[in-house]
Parts: structure tokens; sequence; C-alpha cells
């Protein structure tokens, strides 16, 4: 998932030069040897990739959407990086929101918010104004 501008700029150019290199296998002449397709096969689906994670990022910069799934409790560091993003804010705006620094909230969101407690998270959710409502159900018991 791009989080940020920067990563967003280093996709691109990731995409680019998988689509290079695509059209390079493509321009080869003669008839493609199976290692050949399966080449070819392998960077358009890690273009593919690519092009996907960019238009999340779009979309979710974009401000069309304003709800997220977080199916597990794992997930709600992904909804809070969404929503930083759908918000139009970048690492530095939600670190001033918050009167910390910004290499803090870059930390956070790249280790997926594993070292964060429970109170900053629900810090940074007001700060961003993101309403949690979380279902909880009790696993029957493996015996």
């Amino acid at each position: 998932m791009i989080t940020n501008e920067v990563q967003y700029r280093a996709t691109k150019a990731h995409l680019e030069r998988f689509e290079a290199a695509a059209a390079n296998i493509e321009a080869r002449p003669g008839k493609r040897t199976k290692l050949e397709r399966l080449e070819l096969d392998a960077v358009r689906a890690q273009a593919d990739d690519l092009r996907a994670e960019l238009a999340d990022f779009d979309l979710l910069r974009g401000g069309a959407v304003s709800t997220f799934d977080a199916p597990s409790l794992e997930e709600l560091s992904t909804v809070l990086v969404k929503a930083r993003i759908a918000r139009g804010w970048t690492q530095r705006e939600l670190a001033e929101a918050l009167g910390m620094a910004e290499q803090q909230i870059q930390r956070y969101e790249a280790n997926e918010y594993r070292s964060t407690s429970l109170a900053r998270l629900c810090d940074i959710a007001n700060a961003l104004g993101v309403t949690v409502a979380q279902h909880a159900e009790l696993k029957p018991s493996a015996a």
C-alpha cells in the first residue's frame, strides 16, 4: 500500500520500468520461448499490481472514499493510513495535529502501528475524525 507522495512517485517510476521491460520483451523478434512468455507474464503481473496500488492511492487522495472496512483489529492500521490519505493529510500534517514529529508518524505507519499504544491509536483516529465501530465475536473453543 502506498502511504505517501514519495512512495507514489517511486511506484510510478517502477511501473515505467516494468512497462519498458514488457515492451522490450514484446519487441524481440521471432516466436517467444516459454521462458520469455513466463517472463512477460511476470512483468505484466507486477505492472498490474503497481497500477492497482497507484489507482487506490489516487482514489483515496481524490477524497471519494469516506468509509473503510477493517475485518479485524489488525487491519485498523490500514484504515488509519487510508483515512489520513482520504482526508488529504500528509504524514507531517497528522504529526502536527498530534503535536509530534513527522518521523514518528512515518515510523508508526512503516510498522503498521504495531508499536503504538491503544491510547495513541485513539488520538490518531480522533485527529483524523475517524469513527470506528467494531463487532466483537467470541470464537468457539477448540476443545
